[in-house]
C-alpha cells in the first residue's frame, strides 16, 4: 500500500481518529510504562516515528524527553501543534525521516509500521538504523498475529507481524533485540512491542 493511500485515509478521518485516540488516557498504562522506561535508557533526541495527532510525542516531552514528532499526515501535525506547542513537529515520511545519519538516541516506532506492506518493511528499518547512532534504541509496537497477513484495519488496511519475523528483520538491518513483550487484551487483537538497539555497524553481527 502507498503512503498516499495511507496519507489520504488518515486525512479523511483524522478529526475522528484525534478524537478517539488522541489523548494519552486513551493508551493502555502497560504502554506507558512500557514507553516511559525504555526512554530512561537514552541520551539524546528521539523521533517519535509515527507520531499521529502527538499523544505520545507530548508525553515524552512533558517527562523531559528531547523528542520531535513526525508523520506523514499534515492534519495531524497541525493538531499536534496546537495541542503541544513546546513540542517539535514535522511532516515526513519513515522512508526518509528528516534527520541527519547517526544522530538519535532513540527511535518510537508505536503502530507506526502496521500500514507498511511487507515488501517495504525491510526499508523503513533501514532507514531507522541509518538515523540512529550506534548503541541507539528502537522500540516498536505493533499487532501480533501471523508476520505479514493483511487485516481490515478501521482506516485503512494494515499487517500483522509475529515477534519471531520482526526480530529477525530487525537483526537483518544491524539490530540487536534487548526485549520483546506480548499482550492479549479481551475483545482487541493481541498487541507485542520489540525493544532493540542499533549495532556499532549496521550489519548482522553489529
Amino acid at each position: 500500500m502507498s503512503s498516499g493511500v495511507v496519507r489520504a485515509a488518515y486525512s479523511a478521518r483524522s478529526a475522528e481518529y484525534t478524537s478517539l485516540f488522541g489523548s494519552i488516557s486513551s493508551t493502555h498504562p502497560a504502554d506507558r510504562e512500557l514507553v516511559l522506561s525504555w526512554t530512561q535508557g537514552l541520551s539524546g533526541k528521539v523521533i517519535d516515528a509515527g507520531c499521529g495527532p502527538g499523544q505520545w510525542t507530548a508525553f515524552l516531552h512533558s517527562a523531559g524527553v528531547d523528542v520531535e514528532g513526525v508523520d506523514l499526515v499534515p492534519e495531524f501535525i497541525e493538531t499536534a501543534k496546537r495541542f503541544c506547542p513546546e513540542a517539535r513537529f514535522s511532516v515526513g515520511s519513515l522512508q526518509r525521516l528528516p534527520t541527519p545519519d547517526d544522530s538519535l538516541a532513540g527511535i518510537l516506532a508505536w503502530y507506526s509500521l502496521i500500514h507498511t506492506p511487507p515488501a517495504g518493511i525491510s526499508r523503513v528499518l533501514d532507514e531507522f538504523a541509518r538515523c540512529l547512532a550506534p548503541g541507539g534504541g528502537l522500540l516498536i509496537g505493533f499487532f501480533d498475529g501471523p508476520a505479514g497477513e493483511s487485516f481490515p484495519h478501521a482506516v485503512t488496511p494494515a499487517y500483522f507481524w509475529s515477534v519471531e519475523e520482526l526480530s529477525a528483520l530487525l537483526q537483518e538491518a544491524g539490530f540487536s533485540i534487548v526485549s520483546t513483550h506480548s499482550r492479549a487484551d479481551l475483545g482487541a487483537r493481541p498487541h507485542a512491542a520489540i525493544v532493540a538497539k542499533r549495532g556499532l555497524t549496521p550489519t548482522l553481527d553489529g
